[in-house]
């Protein structure tokens, strides 16, 4: 059992032999003691004064002399005012130890039959480009979501949705069209989602040369200044024709639903590679261009159900004033759909394949509006989890030299980022020596590992909900609150149990063995894993276990610069300390996985 589930258990037996009182478990507050104060975990005793009918130190002192006398986790006690600090047995510890040392996954629970299932989406990318920056956030934070929902005893589906149709994939089509000379990703030696990235920018830039042209035109004519900037973006022939490619499309036009497929093929290839390299993957992926139409019979539904109100022009909308909103538009006027449309018909496919509990959508802040809208609408089309679906919202990835923008072509793409930051792994690891005794292949494999280590843990250690600056130099760093710290930290412990194991020392038992504070204080940071696990998933939030993380391996550190593990001044000490290290990697890896990042065996 472990240390806090004895205590509160003696805990309330104490209330019952001393106040003759039941007191519900969730009354027991436990605490980790405060730094300054001697113990290790602390009682908030107020919620024990009605029954005592004594004041706070005296209640404190009376529960700790009857914890210490009937309690075998408790060695000692003092009473501070109202709360009692509890000094655990360094028995009960080293008991901890083994416990946690027994449990290969420790702190996380299992998933059976009937665990709730809970699907998340991340990722939606457009096919009219490739991933970038924003994407890379998005990417990372949805598998971490996914791992710590799965931790907490969840069943998992990770689903993705691809925007797939639409104006700006006709862009890039049309652009291939006019200037493409039949280039392919082949060809050209682009990746695919590169090469119609590329077309997307080359729409943009000759459909500006034309609004300039005919602005100017306008203007002539007499046209005010915002007026002319209107039309001109309006009767572009560009803008035009992509426009009646896109009604081609919707009319199932052979030719143009194959360059759409050809197309869409080149940049599923180039997304795929790019999702190997970020360490993510899909259970199921959803496409726009199937599940719109789906939504709008949903729609159409709804309004022969009252829930929702044609207008006179033709379009449909819901009326959410009783909810403190406006009406959302869910059908054009010409019959077309919108994105809360197509929403629609996303959750109505995936309601129908899986049976879901919760839905998490992991879509920036900017759309939190469209979530709180769409959980209402979800609501009275009937679906269970509607009401409760959870929109993950996180805020922008901002850069040193400024904000994004795809069709300008100023992105910091996901490829070229991923490959920067295994270069800056490599190059700073060399210069530190630590390739030293390492192959070419090993090198590759560290420099990997190390690269993709630095930038997962430096967007994933910040709240999800707060916009970011990144910096790939500061991210590379092997001290402070960083990947390759903690990635470093796994390796020397490694490296120590590989030295011992070398050794051959006989197996000796540990409960002699004598701890001092800090292996206290490490054990139960340790225990703590259980507790950021489980908080984590409370949350949504990735950085709590990434801070959890980095406390452990800069404990473990302290620890370590203070106390020699293969010189401790016996073998019991050092078979415990060996013990202790062990956990420490162990612990550290099953956290790290949580945010998808690797921990090498040496570095």
């Amino acid at each position: 059992m472990k240390i806090e589930q004895e205590l509160i258990q003696s805990v309330a037996e104490a209330a019952r032999q001393l106040y003759g009182q039941d007191v519900p478990e969730k009354m027991i507050q436990l605490q980790k003691t405060k730094a300054g104060y001697e113990g290790n975990l602390t009682l908030v005793v107020f919620p024990f004064l009605k029954m005592s009918r004594k004041k706070p130190d005296q209640t404190a002192q009376e529960m700790g002399q009857w914890l210490k006398e009937h309690c075998a986790v408790v060695d000692d006690f003092n009473a501070v005012g109202g709360f009692l600090n509890i000094v655990v047995a360094k028995e009960a510890w080293l008991r901890l130890l083994r416990d946690i040392d027994a449990d290969p996954f420790f702190g996380m629970k299992q998933a059976t039959a009937d665990s709730p299932l809970v699907m998340i989406e991340y990722s939606s990318p457009n096919t009219n480009k490739p991933l970038h920056l924003g994407h890379v956030r998005n990417n990372l934070l949805g598998w971490s979501l996914a791992q710590i929902m799965q931790a907490n005893g969840n069943r998992v589906v990770k689903t993705n949705i691809v925007n797939d149709r639409g104006i700006h994939i006709c862009k890039s089509m049309l652009a291939w069209q006019k200037w493409g000379n039949g280039e392919t990703p082949e060809s050209s030696g682009k990746k695919g989602d590169h090469l119609i990235g590329d077309y997307y920018v080359l729409f943009d830039k000759h459909y500006r040369e034309e609004i300039a042209e005919l602005k100017q035109q306008f203007l002539a004519q007499g046209l005010a200044e915002k007026d002319a900037e209107e039309k001109a973006k309006a009767e572009a022939p560009l803008i035009k024709e992509a426009h009646e490619m896109l009604v081609k499309w919707e009319q199932n036009d052979p030719a143009v639903r194959q360059l759409w497929e050809t197309m869409n093929g080149w940049v599923y290839a180039g997304f795929d590679e790019t999702y190997r390299k970020l360490g993510v993957s899909f259970d199921k992926i959803y496409y726009e261009s199937q599940t719109y139409l789906k939504g709008k019979a949903k729609v159409e539904e709804g309004l022969e159900k009252g829930l929702f109100e044609r207008h006179d022009d033709n379009s449909v909308w819901a009326d959410l004033t009783g909810e403190g909103l406006d009406q959302k538009l869910l059908l054009r006027s010409d019959g077309t759909s919108v994105y809360m449309t197509q929403d629609i018909g996303t959750a109505e496919m995936r309601y129908e394949d899986y049976p879901i509990d919760k839905m998490i959508y992991v879509v920036g802040n900017e759309q939190n509006y469209h979530f709180q809208v769409l959980a209402i609408l979800l609501d009275r089309l009937g679906f269970k989890w509607g009401k409760q679906l959870v929109h993950f919202s996180y805020g922008m990835v901002e850069l040193p030299f400024g904000k994004m923008k795809s069709r300008e072509g100023t992105v910091v793409d996901a490829d070229d980022l991923i490959a920067e930051m295994v270069d800056n792994a490599r190059r700073t690891s060399e210069e530190l020596g630590k390739f030293d005794d390492m192959d070419e292949a090993e090198r590759n494999e560290i420099a990997r590992i190390v690269g993709m280590g630095a930038l997962k843990y430096f967007i994933l250690k910040v709240d999800a909900r707060k916009n970011m600056l990144f910096n790939p130099e500061e991210s590379i760093d092997f001290n402070g609150n960083t990947g390759p710290f903690i990635q470093y930290t796994h390796a020397r412990i490694r490296s120590i149990l590989r030295k011992a194991a070398a050794l051959s020392a006989p197996a000796v038992n540990v409960e002699g063995a004598l701890l001092n504070a800090k292996e206290i204080d490490l054990i139960q940071k340790l225990n703590s894993f259980t507790q950021a696990v489980e908080q984590a998933g409370k949350d949504y939030s990735p950085s709590g276990i990434a801070n959890y993380c980095y406390e452990l391996t800069k404990e473990f550190n302290q620890w370590y610069h203070d106390y020699s593990i293969l010189n401790a001044e016996s073998e019991e000490l050092r078979q415990m300390r060996l013990l202790l290290a062990a956990n420490v990697a162990k612990v550290i890896k099953n956290g790290m996985q949580l945010l998808g990042i690797e921990v090498p065996e040496r570095m």
